[in-house]
């Protein structure tokens, strides 16, 4: 399956995406999203002081206001794409 970053204070869905059979990789600095298809963030530190680096040349999903279910299936249709 893919491999999935996902920034630590998503355990619940970290967990979710695992139980589908995705390697987690959780984003603690900027180098852990090297080599995921799709990194899911919570949106809370999102663009802080307007600096942006891409680090991953896959998806970067917000996953604000999202259950972990929705996230999932977030995850799984952007990964088809």
């Amino acid at each position: 399956m893919a491999r999935i970053g996902v920034e630590q204070s998503l355990s619940n869905v970290s967990d979710a995406l695992r139980s589908k059979g995705h390697d987690v990789v959780e984003l603690r600095q900027e180098q852990d999203a090297n080599g995921c298809d799709c990194c899911v963030i919570s949106g809370q530190d999102q663009n802080v002081m307007g600096i942006q680096n891409a680090v991953t040349q896959g998806s970067v999903l917000n996953a604000h206001g999202m259950s972990a279910d929705e996230v999932c299936q977030a995850v799984e249709s952007r990964l088809q794409s």
